[in-house]
């Protein structure tokens, strides 16, 4: 459940500590391109690209308070439309909370710079398995910082499906014709790629993310018989949230966030999401510097500021999903109370981990060693394909 009411003034103190322990030098990285060894005086200002809901006042006063650094921000609806921004960017945008299936074409198209951890103080704090993961890290340099991690889930309306389904299979079903929506992006593929590992293995599918074309034709075609039955697209969780709570969606793929804001709203939209007996996809979300960022200092506060405890936690409450600071669990218990780290994962075993395929950018090369797979350019066209 949705919990507002968070320990702001308690966790001021640690946390202004956290970003004053950072205005210290820092040693360098052994190799690899030239870093900052210290965080100067903030700039006085930071725009943030990020999704909807990452840059809530809850945190974003607080920092601003802080650090002296005045936020904006603006919302992204796709991971392609953050790619764009970035791109595009010509100083205008300082930070981007990039998924995984965006990190590695910033980083190709150096549009994001190399991150010293030594700057970051609870760096040493995060999951062993998110301190260097393959996505937003290369040939051991770092361009960003992971945050915050969690399922593509299956959403419904209780009343309107009165059994509860176990299975992604509910979202291609003609019942539902006209009230299912999915995200209107590129890496939804991928869902209904895992979908058919299951359902069909004679395809031959071991990654979601890594299908060449004979596979890629088989998910396609699934997508198409789905075409007819989808109410909306959705580009913003905003979105979604309409749609389920006006009654014109009763079944959907979301995150955590919808579901939460559902039941917060008033009255409660009677909704549930479940992680259904096939798995999910999932994503990992990755603090990443422009490489033409004008407010760098500040760049490396708000990081700071993040990765802390207490903000990890009013994220991953506010959010409903995983810390990537393994202290962040006490601070979730004591925000939303006991319980609630638990609620949310913070404290799962590797097994929950494990059974969630993260985001990451479709590439040509196949875990096989073969390079037959479609890039993500390819999977773009097939999505608009599609959409049609």
């Amino acid at each position: 459940m949705r919990n507002t009411t968070f320990r702001v003034v308690a966790s001021l103190a640690c946390l202004s500590l956290a970003l004053a322990a950072c205005q210290k030098p820092a040693a360098p990285e052994a190799a690899g391109p030239k870093l900052p060894t210290e965080i100067g005086a903030g700039e006085g200002a930071l725009s943030i690209v990020s999704w909807e809901g990452y840059a809530q006042d809850d945190w974003v006063k607080p920092f601003e308070a802080a650090s002296g650094c005045k936020v904006t921000r603006k919302y992204a609806g796709s991971s392609d439309e953050m790619v764009a921004l970035m791109r595009q960017n010509d100083g205008q945008y300082d930070v981007v909370s990039a998924s995984g299936d965006a990190t590695l074409r910033l980083i190709a198209g150096k549009n994001v710079l190399p991150v010293n951890t030594a700057l970051i103080a609870d760096y040493p704090n995060f999951t062993e398995s998110l301190q260097s993961p393959n996505f937003n890290t290369v040939d051991g340099v770092h361009y960003g910082i992971t945050y915050e991690w969690g399922p593509n889930t299956l959403l419904y309306n209780t009343k309107a499906v009165k059994t509860a389904p176990t299975s992604w299979a509910a979202i291609y079903d003609p019942q539902y014709k006209g009230k299912v929506t999915v995200p209107d992006n590129a890496i939804q593929i991928a869902d209904a790629a895992l979908y058919l590992s299951k359902t069909k293995p004679e395809l031959g599918i071991t990654d979601p993310y890594e299908l060449n074309a004979t596979q890629m034709d088989a998910v396609v075609a699934l997508l198409k018989t789905q075409k007819p039955l989808i109410k909306k697209y959705w580009a913003l969780a905003s979105d979604e949230i309409s749609l389920f709570a006006n009654g014109d969606a009763v079944i959907g793929a979301a995150w955590p966030y919808q579901t939460n804001t559902l039941k917060a709203n008033k009255p409660p939209v009677p909704v549930e999401d479940t992680i259904p007996s096939e798995g999910a996809t999932g994503w990992a979300d990755t603090w990443m510097i422009s490489a033409k960022s004008a407010h760098q200092n500040c760049a490396y506060k708000w990081i700071n500021w993040v990765s802390t405890p207490a903000v990890q936690a009013q994220q991953a409450i506010y959010f409903g999903e995983t810390p990537v600071n393994k202290l962040a669990c006490a601070e979730m218990d004591k925000q939303g109370g006991p319980g609630t780290c638990k609620q949310y994962h913070g404290d799962a075993p590797a097994e929950y981990f494990n059974q969630i395929h993260f985001w990451k950018t479709p590439q040509t090369q196949c875990g096989n060693g073969q390079d037959t797979c479609l890039d993500y350019a390819e999977w773009q066209k097939r999505w608009l394909e599609v959409k049609g």
